[in-house]
């Protein structure tokens, strides 16, 4: 803000709009980094249509507003000023500040008894609640934020009884089972009640959001009408201001049979006679393209929604002794499943207020927190840095945040300068570094798909930049380079889903190594409701396509870009393309010559949606009109302007060979301030914008080249290799000769093959004449043979039975004296151990692989007992293994090796403290506990095996 003196009001309303205007033109000059408006700044200049202010940008003026002149504003002024004059009025009727600080402010902690079990066997949202109406009916179960100062309490049984009525009047309208509801509420008690309702009903709501002022009611219809007519909506709930336009709707979407309030449809609470849904009903249409033109609507069952909530508990240890808080609106996933469902499940007290009240006062939402004990609490990037830079000291007085445990931050891109900043500001009140936790999800996958699987501070990774940039390849970086990227860890992925890196050939990429990210689990939507082509184009066989780049290390996912070119806008998303079409057909515009692209604000912490379109009108008067136009039709698309339009000569925008767009290089020359064309002729700009296409797809095809050229390198030397040892091994008498052969060919495959095999922990290793049972964790088909080349001893592989049918495996494992195990016959299985047990104490150490099989995912699972039964009953000790890089370097079911490094990690010696069950069982723990600590994977001990 200019000036260092506050102003105050002025002696007149004259002089007092004249001090607003230039609070606005202050932040006008900030926003539009210089650029002047389109129109003359002035009183009735519309903030959205002619300034481009979205609701982040008028929450920062009312900020500043309060703060200049010492005013208290009304909460609904963010919905309510469309112009300055709007401002001026509200400013003129508002009342000075009083002297109580916020931290005098009534302290509610909520104490509740805690509930012993969770509704682990029923089948849908409609089963959880009726759960708890029958376990604890008047236990509270929100808390509703009315308004600033007004908390309703509401139990379960209330909102029970509240949906009957709704659902028995969407009955009485003629729904049926089936068929789709739109809710358009903002949060409050009738929304909780309509959403259930509609379940109860057996209907599919569809959560769509609510104008964030009156007066754009019917703007915000029109541009929900594709979402509307996707679903077939029979019924749209919504407030009672939107029902005079019920008769433009049903033009636009003919499914509609009427527009009703929620005191319409309330009928007497009877049970309705709709039948029982199934898991495989689906339970709500999530619309991930917000507000633009071409919706998709991701289908979510009761199974998915069921899966999810119930994963993601397991991982953050939910219990009906946390107390949840929320801003986050109700209509998106994250606020709707990741919070409300959540604390539903979990017996949960849920705390939710409007983002209405968080976005004008963003110190309400830390101080709900601190008031009612809140324990979860999750947000968007953006939520942090507006805590960070919009709130005085002077209003954090007293705050206390150490009840806060768990602050996920997820929807949209983690920057790691804002988790180090907003901790650093915060620590003082109380909050932990282990409190924010950055997650992963998307609409395809729930809302959760990765979480960290354990309380600790964020991982931040410094990686090169160059090797990232060229090659997608995450090398790391020392503490001194200037120049290193920073990612952020997201976790691993839930309980029974799984992720995958791949490549351009479609092959599953190696840790460190940047490629398109797919997933699948019980999560997973089986498609987008009434769209079978996108349903086709987001599977890749049983995977889907997240639309995300990313890699893996030790299993945690590292977000890198988005191939989608979807822009996260606080916490909205916007697809490129179809304000890309609808800017194209403005006169004076050159079609297919737009590009729309985020590029990231530092100081909000969320993107800012830049339009850069091509005209080959050069008259300045004529590019003002231009971008005046562009505004306004932004506004009508997506419900707020762009942050920044350009108008630029033809030949502006770069594009691929084929025509694309390409909207990564209108980026790059944006951020470079590189736009302006008339510094060079067209034909320069034309010809350096070709050749820096080239070198980026030159890089990807030698990158992929050089994966091709190393998996053949590598399977030919296995080809050399592999018979002659074999051969070697089969003829020769003598069995220290056959495991020499057996090593020098490993160690020759491994040098061949220019992987770096580092092993620590040598000394640890016992004689060959000193009786041992090794164990190691098992990640790929190289395992054997790196134990093989790593130590100097002649073990015994405890191997399956099934090998034993294939002729060449048995002659060859035989030879190195492979003890098989039966896996399958129970019996068999019996007399195996005990047989191994009883050879136990012979001369040669036996191997084993606790796991008992190999998995495709990052992560160490349960050990099996048979190798620690065997050392206890022998009183042998066990010597633990760890194993790194190769499941990297060749996954479970697959025959594409990747070029990469290998460590072979020898813990001491673990020595039985006797020889019942209870040594067995602590050797497998300290045994598991070395393994899980030098393999840098995630612990799955408990997590059922995913293959």
């Amino acid at each position: 803000m200019s000036g260092n003196t506050q102003r105050q009001f002025g002696d007149t309303p004259e002089q007092t709009a004249e001090l607003v205007l230039q609070l606005v033109k202050d932040l006008v000059d900030e926003l539009r980094q210089g650029q002047q408006p389109d129109v003359p700044l002035q009183l009735d200049c519309r903030f959205d249509q002619d300034l481009g202010f979205d609701s982040l940008a008028r929450a920062e003026l009312i900020l500043r507003t309060e703060k200049q002149f010492s005013v208290a504003l009304p909460d609904q002024t963010l919905a309510s000023i469309e112009t300055p004059r709007d401002l001026v009025r509200e400013l003129l009727q508002a009342t000075q500040l009083g002297s109580t600080p916020v931290s005098e402010q009534l302290i509610e902690q909520i104490q509740l008894d805690i509930v012993e079990s969770a509704p682990e066997h029923v089948h849908s949202l409609q089963q959880v609640l009726d759960w708890h109406v029958n376990a604890h009916p008047d236990r509270p179960h929100l808390y509703v934020y009315q308004n600033a100062d007004q908390v309703t309490e509401i139990s379960y049984r209330t909102v029970r009884e509240k949906a009957l009525q709704i659902a028995n009047g969407l009955i009485e309208q003629d729904i049926a089972p089936g068929e789709c509801v739109a809710i358009m509420l903002p949060t409050s008690s009738d929304y909780f009640y309509c959403f259930f309702g509609i379940l109860y009903a057996r209907a599919i709501p569809v959560p769509i959001y609510p104008p964030a002022r009156p007066s754009q009611i019917e703007d915000h219809l029109k541009r929900h009408a594709n979402i509307l007519q996707n679903a077939e909506a029979r019924l749209l709930i919504t407030v009672p201001e939107a029902k005079p336009l019920s008769q433009l709707l049903r033009l636009q979407v003919p499914s509609i049979k009427a527009v009703v309030a929620v005191s319409e449809i309330m009928q007497a609470p009877m049970p309705p006679d709709v039948g029982v849904a199934s898991t495989s009903d689906i339970a709500f249409l999530q619309y991930t393209s917000g507000s633009t033109g071409i919706p998709k609507g991701v289908a979510l069952t009761h199974a998915n929604l069921l899966a999810n909530i119930r994963a993601m508990g397991k991982v953050v240890k939910a219990s009906s002794s946390d107390v949840f808080v929320s801003w986050l609106p109700v209509y998106h996933d994250m606020g709707l499943i990741g919070t409300w469902f959540g604390s539903l499940y979990y017996a949960s007290p849920l705390v939710i207020m409007s983002p209405l009240l968080f976005l004008s006062k963003p110190q309400r939402w830390l101080w709900a927190i601190h008031r009612h004990g809140g324990t979860v609490s999750p947000a968007p990037n953006f939520a942090y840095e507006l805590c960070i830079n919009k709130i005085d000291e002077s209003e954090l007085e007293g705050l206390d945040l150490s009840c806060w445990r768990l602050a996920w931050n997820g929807a949209e891109p983690v920057s790691p300068s804002t988790i180090e900043r907003f901790t650093e500001r915060f620590s003082k009140y109380g909050f932990r570094p282990e409190t924010m936790s950055p997650v992963y999800g998307l609409a395809e996958s729930t809302v959760g798909l990765t979480f960290p699987t354990e309380i600790r501070r964020p991982r931040i990774e410094r990686v090169k930049r160059e090797p990232m940039t060229r090659f997608g390849r995450a090398e790391a970086a020392s503490s001194d380079d200037p120049d290193a990227m920073q990612v952020i860890g997201l976790g691993q992925p839930l309980p029974g889903h799984q992720i995958r890196i791949m490549g351009d050939l479609g092959q599953e990429l190696p840790e460190r190594e940047e490629g398109e990210l797919e997933f699948k689990g019980p999560s997973a939507t089986t498609g987008y409701y009434h769209d079978p082509e996108k349903t086709k184009a987001l599977y890749h066989g049983d995977w889907l396509n997240t639309g995300d780049r990313a890699f893996t290390i030790g299993g945690e996912l590292f977000l890198t870009g988005r191939s989608k070119d979807i822009i996260i806008r606080a916490g909205r998303n916007i697809y490129p393309h179809e304000l890309e079409e609808a800017v194209s057909n403005v006169p004076g515009i050159r079609k297919g010559c737009v590009a729309a692209f985020a590029s990231h604000d530092s100081r909000s912490g969320t993107e800012r949606l830049i339009v850069l379109a091509e005209s080959r009108e050069t008259d300045t008067t004529k590019h003002q009109q231009l971008k005046h136009q562009i505004n306004n039709l932004a506004l009508d698309l997506l419900g707020s302007p762009p942050d920044d339009v350009v108008i630029g000569l033809p030949h502006t925008v770069p594009k691929t060979s084929s025509g694309k767009i390409r909207r990564a290089a209108c980026k790059d020359l944006y951020e470079q301030d590189s736009l302006d064309i008339r510094q060079r002729a067209v034909w320069w700009q034309a010809l350096r914008l070709m050749t820096a296409g080239i070198a980026p797809q030159f890089r990807r095809y030698w990158r992929t080249g050089l994966d091709i050229g190393y998996a053949a390198y590598m399977w030919l030397m296995m080809g050399i290799l592999a018979p002659s040892v074999w051969s070697l091994v089969a003829i020769v008498p003598n069995r220290d000769w056959c495991w020499a052969i057996t090593r020098a060919g490993a160690r020759a495959l491994i040098k061949l093959t220019g992987t770096k095999l580092t092993i620590k922990g040598e000394e640890h290793l016992p004689d060959n004449d000193t009786p041992c049972i090794l164990v190691a964790n098992h990640a790929s088909y190289l395992d054997g043979l790196v134990m093989v080349a790593a130590t100097h001893l002649k073990c015994r592989f405890v191997a399956k039975s099934e090998l034993k049918n294939n002729l060449f495996a048995r002659i060859f494992l035989s030879k190195l004296d492979t003890e098989f195990v039966e896996r399958f016959d129970v019996e068999k299985g019996i007399l195996d151990a005990k047989r191994i047990a009883d050879s136990a104490n012979s001369s040669q150490p036996l191997f084993f692989f606790p796991e008992g099989t190999l998995y495709r995912m990052a992560g160490l699972h349960e050990f099996h007992m048979g190798a620690f039964i065997a050392a206890a009953d022998a009183g042998l000790p066990v010597l633990p293994v760890t194993l790194c890089g190769t499941r990297s370097k060749l996954r479970n079911r697959s025959l594409f090796p990747r070029r990469g490094d290998i460590s072979v990690t020898i813990s001491p010696l673990k020595h039985p403290q006797g020889n019942d069950w209870n040594a067995a069982l602590q050797l497998r723990d300290e045994a598991r506990a070395d393994i899980l600590r030098y393999c840098g994977e995630p612990d799955l001990a408990h997590t059922p095996p995913v293959r």
